[in-house]
């Protein structure tokens, strides 16, 4: 069965400004094999053209806004197709709002059907415009579950994961979370990869390589793909024994996976992980993840003062 490479960015081809070392050597790879890939990412912000400029200026050439997968694109996906007459508004920027204006779903600050939540920096103002929205009738939705976002290897910024939660806990209404580890991510993703093949897409083994359990992983399991987790990013080798759902394999890097390809020989230095005792866990960057994020508590009643 051939293989087709779904791919995380951050922590998997690159870190901050940087690639990380095989990143390039696994793209040439793909392309000298005629392999199918695409890039997922969780940040609504970019634009997949913004992506390739991106990816340029990191030294990989030859890209195209096809080979790019945001969750902003995703949202808009879900709502051409579930809810093709809606009305939103929306708290983000660039990507979403372009994506939004693609699918024909149309900006209405009057009575919106969706608040839609993704990657920004929203005043209070729009905040308080959403949460009046939400209390009339309007539908959440996340474009993502990421509580916060890296900026630098020392610095974060909040994500529409924490700007959902806010709105959440303020109307007593649930968002819906999109973008990985969502399965419509996924399924998405794969058509939009495969659409491009020249042959049957039933004939492909799709693969995910990421670099974060809660997303990565978990979403790729949970629609029945191969999952590998590379360590260059957000989850480490002993984290692994907090999670039910267990990666495929587990690799350093995309170099090794870059040299299996190359040569056709599997990576000799595949970790092989033995799950060690639960270690204390840190805190929890995404909505999914249950054991930090055990329940949305309803909004207590209004009450009149005496």
């Amino acid at each position: 069965m051939k293989e087709a490479y779904l791919l995380d960015m951050d922590g998997v081809i690159y870190r901050e400004d940087h690639l990380i070392p095989g990143a390039l050597d696994l793209i040439d790879a793909f392309r000298e094999n005629g392999i199918p890939f695409l890039f997922l990412t969780n940040n609504s912000m970019p634009t997949p053209e913004d992506l390739v400029v991106k990816m340029r200026h990191l030294g990989v050439e030859g890209l195209s806004a096809r080979h790019f997968y945001t969750s902003a694109m995703n949202t808009a996906d879900f709502l051409r197709e579930t809810y093709p007459e809606s009305t939103a508004f929306v708290l983000g920027e660039g990507g979403l709002l372009a994506a939004l204006k693609e699918a024909g779903i149309a900006n209405d600050p009057i009575g919106p059907g969706f608040v839609i939540v993704g990657e920004g920096y929203p005043s209070l103002e729009k905040l308080n415009k959403a949460h009046g929205y939400l209390e009339k009738g309007a539908r959440l939705v996340a474009t993502n579950p990421d509580n916060w976002c890296p900026v630098e290897a020392t610095k974060t910024r909040p994500g529409a994961g924490a700007t959902a939660a806010y709105l959440e806990a303020s109307t007593g209404r649930p968002a819906y979370y999109l973008g990985k580890p969502n399965a419509f991510m996924f399924s998405r993703a794969c058509r939009r990869m495969l659409a491009h093949t020249t042959t049957d897409p039933g004939s492909y083994r799709v693969i995910m390589v990421g670099d974060t359990m809660e997303t990565d992983i978990r979403g790729s399991v949970e629609m029945g793909l191969r999952a590998y987790l590379v360590l260059t990013g957000s989850s480490r080798l002993e984290d692994l024994s907090r999670y039910v759902y267990q990666p495929t394999r587990v690799l350093p890097s995309v170099k090794e996976l870059a040299e299996e390809i190359r040569t056709g020989k599997p990576a000799e230095c595949q970790l092989r992980h033995e799950l060690p005792p639960p270690q204390p866990r840190r805190a929890g960057r995404h909505q999914t993840d249950i054991e930090n994020y055990r329940g949305r508590y309803p909004r207590p009643p209004m009450t009149r003062g005496g």
